[in-house]
């Protein structure tokens, strides 16, 4: 399959994708379907090298044209409002301009504020959302593994905190600095997850000073919260003196927060040299790291027994995706995406799993079946 680089006509605000997006290693950027909102996610894809497969462009707008039966047209722009999932990947690209921008836009630390605030109240808008982005990450999207690990993270660290009893303004600071801590190995981190082998000494200088560097670089854009700045210096240390980058036995209770946070996240997260843990065997893997403390109970309680974006077989012999937390952890709201007999199906139906015909009797490996049903569909949302 010959790519070519993607050009701005090829691009319809608005509108769904007609063909998918690559960069030029073939790693997914945007998927047939989604929606580019604005200049902004656009000049994001077109940094990373945006290519598009010029067979499909021409397939796909011969199919239209056909369709329509009448001469080739741009798609309209669809005049509903975007989805909560273009919401949730719109940070990914707000946060890159923000940090892309450090050096040259002025008021970092404004920007970075109003988009932890603006994350804040996506996850208080629709909690179950944000946790099913985490557990159904795409594997084809590694280049940008930076980036959503320190989304997903930062939406980990609202639920905690906030179930910890924090302030709001003080879960915010948490926000931002899981947000940034980071931000100086962002493109680093993609190409380790993209990478097929384990990581080379030079990269592990590198991400070895990663906390110093961050903090660093927000020291030199005017953020002045100590609080903040110390959480991002410590997130990789260890009470033992194991961690780094200066082998401390004491962190800040912020610096141990964001870590547990970005521990389970990076557990549950695929990478192209492994797969991920399950969230079950992440959460028991945290507790015994952190002795079965406040902080990974929140983590644990939060997540339930099986989360949003789960794929879980029922007693009916249906898969079906979890969608909604309920009052108990081991019975969700989900939504069966087959037949009895392992068939997918064209309409997709909710089930109580709390109900004995449909009780979760236990987890799908091969998530294969996911990636043929948009998120929306299966939360009954306008795509």
């Amino acid at each position: 399959m010959a790519f070519v680089k993607m050009v701005r006509s090829q691009v319809h605000f608005g509108a769904p994708s007609l063909w998918e997006v690559r960069d030029a290693e073939g790693h997914l950027l945007l998927a047939k379907g989604a929606v580019v909102e604005d200049d902004e996610q656009l000049a994001s894809l077109l940094a990373h090298g945006a290519m598009v497969d010029p067979e499909e462009v021409k397939a796909a707008l011969a199919a239209q044209a056909l369709a329509n039966g009448k001469p080739i047209e741009a798609p309209a722009p669809d005049p509903r409002p975007a989805s909560l999932f273009a919401l949730w990947d719109k940070l990914f690209w707000r946060l890159e301009r923000a940090v892309k921008g450090i050096k040259e836009e002025a008021g970092f630390p404004a920007r970075l504020d109003e988009l932890a605030q603006h994350l804040a109240l996506l996850v208080e808008r629709d909690a179950d959302i944000g946790i099913f982005m985490a557990v159904r990450q795409d594997n084809h999207r590694f280049a940008i593994y930076g980036l959503s690990h320190a989304v997903f993270t930062a939406s980990l660290c609202f639920l905690m905190s906030q179930r910890m009893g924090w302030p709001r303004e003080r879960s915010i600071t948490l926000v931002k600095a899981a947000l940034t801590m980071n931000m100086s190995a962002f493109e680093l981190q993609g190409r380790l997850a993209a990478q097929g082998v384990p990581m080379l000494e030079e990269q592990r200088v590198i991400l070895h000073e990663h906390p110093l560097q961050s903090a660093q670089m927000l020291r030199e854009v005017g953020v002045a919260d100590e609080e903040w700045l110390t959480a991002v210096e410590q997130h990789h240390e260890w009470p033992d003196g194991t961690g780094y980058p200066r082998k401390l036995t004491e962190m800040s209770e912020m610096a141990r927060a964001l870590k547990y946070a970005d521990v389970f996240i990076a557990k549950i997260s695929p990478r192209a040299i492994r797969k991920p843990l399950t969230v079950q065997e992440a959460a028991r893997q945290l507790f015994k790291i952190d002795g079965g403390g406040p902080m990974a109970l929140a983590i644990i309680k939060e997540f339930g027994i099986y989360p949003p974006g789960e794929f879980v077989k029922l007693k009916s012999g249906e898969l079906a995706v979890v969608i909604r937390r309920t009052a108990s952890a081991n019975t969700p709201l989900a939504v069966s995406i087959t037949d009895k007999t392992g068939v997918p199906v064209l309409h997709v139906a909710r089930r109580e799993t709390a109900r004995p015909e449909h009780a979760i009797t236990g987890l799908v490996a091969d998530k294969s079946l996911l990636t043929r049903v948009p998120p929306e569909r299966l939360y009954g949302l306008p795509g």
